[in-house]
């Protein structure tokens, strides 16, 4: 305790006169602190004397060959850490962290990825770390591909709740030039945070990276970065379709359908990739008989219709759930695209999100090589028309290899839909990996304390309850279908909904 906090407060030769004192009683603990004591001191002299003084024991112990080889590597002799590490028998993420920096340190990046290439255990999140700044620090062909598939690999967590990997991680995709590699991830935040923090050669390339993250985010720091970046765009962009068709998308995902059309319309040279922009942009706007129209514009225009645009209009016939609008715009689908699977997929949602499930049915059973996509979107179709028992049957006719979080919520939803609470039970209980978006069903009606967290629910219902009368809002007696009992408010009343309760 001593010597920790000696060594806490800086002290390193008081630290280690006192060990060399105690030497004869001192543990692997107090000898690993000595070690590091010597490496913040610089005193390698001191740090190789005790190297010889330890016993075999200790010196198989892992936390003191990490030392070691960090004391080596200060003092710049690479090989007698290699040396050590080789000679280290089941290695760690650890000692492989101390061997990384070390050789950074040294300026001989190189050879971290060729101990990489040897490396038996998966790279934890401070290794990660440290490779990530190895790429960075070479960033030649070799860095640039070992660093990519790094972040391909790179577990979900990692992305989410690990500021140290995503930073080490954003160095190096600035190093890389290459921002949108945080687009492809979903991490919008970090390829804004590249955006602000370094100064970019802007092309066109970069134009349609960064509006891109800010159309993933949508929030108020990418609304501001993002229209300040169109506004400031040189005019010679402005003539570039993929760039602008960037630009319309982003305005759209920002509900700013005003500007996003009149981009659309300053465009003398629209192609379909434009075209595909401002109809996708209408269906995410809940817009979709604008969709039809602009259908159209193409037809006179003479831009054919490819399979994206044919897939954002079954979209947004799912959207209006009108099924002779469907079947026109099916009818016009050339044979070729209404083959591909994806189309496939999606004409099974439309028709079942338009109560025509049988139809949706004969498309299901065409399909030969079908896909995860494929049943998950027939199992919905089924619950979303109250079909439980037909979407339980599919569901377990599904190859398990096959089956995802989806296939489970979307199986699990057609239980709820249909009442079905004892089979949603039993097939929640045989899921394996369960998510936090994968629940479990409670059944329960107005007013019924029944639900184990009905204290939490009302609680949450009356906190939600003040904050809404303070914007001003007041409940509406007309919604009451009974007469109110003595001890009831309106209040009271419409809080014991049963969908309130739900939400």
């Amino acid at each position: 305790a001593t010597l920790k906090k000696l060594l806490d407060s800086k002290q390193y030769k008081e630290a280690l006169d006192l060990f060399d004192q105690k030497f004869e009683i001192c543990t692997d603990f107090t000898i690993d602190m000595a070690i590091k004591a010597c490496t913040m001191s610089n005193d390698y002299k001191r740090g190789f004397n005790i190297q010889k003084r330890l016993s075999s024991n200790s010196l198989n112990n892992p936390f003191i060959q990490v030392s070691l080889i960090r004391l080596y590597m200060q003092y710049g002799d690479v090989d007698s850490a290699t040396r050590l590490f080789s000679s280290t028998a089941n290695k760690s993420n650890y000692i492989y962290t101390a061997m990384f920096k070390g050789l950074i340190s040294n300026n001989m990046a190189e050879k971290v990825f060729d101990l990489l290439d040897e490396m038996e255990v998966k790279p934890d999140s401070f290794t990660l770390a440290i490779l990530f700044k190895a790429c960075a620090e070479l960033a030649n062909d070799r860095a640039i591909k070992i660093g990519r598939k790094l972040l391909d690999e790179m577990p979900e967590n990692y992305r989410n709740n690990n500021n140290a990997v995503l930073n080490s991680a954003m160095h190096m995709l600035m190093k890389f030039g290459d921002i949108q590699r945080y687009v492809e991830n979903k991490m919008f935040e970090k390829a804004l945070d590249i955006f602000e923090q370094i100064h970019l050669n802007f092309d066109s390339v970069t134009y349609t990276v960064v509006f891109n993250a800010c159309a993933g985010l949508a929030n108020d720091r990418a609304i501001k970065i993002g229209q300040k970046l169109f506004d400031e765009m040189p005019e010679n962009y402005r003539n570039d379709n993929v760039v602008l068709s960037s630009a319309l998308h982003m305005l759209m995902k920002f509900g700013d359908i005003q500007n996003a059309e009149r981009i659309f319309r300053s465009n003398k040279k629209k192609d379909i990739i434009t075209y595909n922009a401002l109809i996708n942009g209408y269906n995410l706007n809940d817009e979709s008989s604008k969709c039809f129209k602009i259908l159209e514009e193409m037809r006179h225009e003479g831009i054919v219709p490819n399979d994206i645009t044919w897939n954002i209009l079954i979209g947004a016939c799912s959207q209006i759930g009108m099924i002779h609008r469907c079947e026109y715009i099916i009818d016009r689908i050339p044979l070729d695209i209404q083959n591909k699977r994806q189309i496939q997929n999606s004409l099974i949602d439309m028709r079942g999100k338009c109560g025509s499930v049988e139809k949706a049915q004969i498309a299901f059973k065409s399909i030969d090589d079908r896909d995860t996509v494929t049943y998950n979107t027939m199992i919905n179709a089924f619950g979303l028309n109250g079909m439980g028992s037909e979407a339980i049957q599919l569901y377990k006719q599904m190859p398990n290899y096959l089956r995802d979080e989806v296939s489970h919520i979307c199986v699990l939803n057609a239980c709820s839909h249909s009442g079905l609470v004892h089979e949603a039970r039993n097939i929640f209980d045989e899921i394996t990996f369960k998510t936090e978006k994968i629940i479990t069903i409670m059944q329960f009606t107005a007013h019924d304390n029944s639900h184990p967290q009905a204290s939490e629910i009302d609680s949450e219902i009356g906190r939600m309850t003040s904050e809404l009368i303070q914007h001003g809002y007041k409940f509406d007696s007309s919604w009451i279908t009974r007469e109110i009992k003595d001890g009831e408010t309106i209040q009271s009343v419409l809080c014991g909904h049963s969908e309130k309760k739900a939400i």
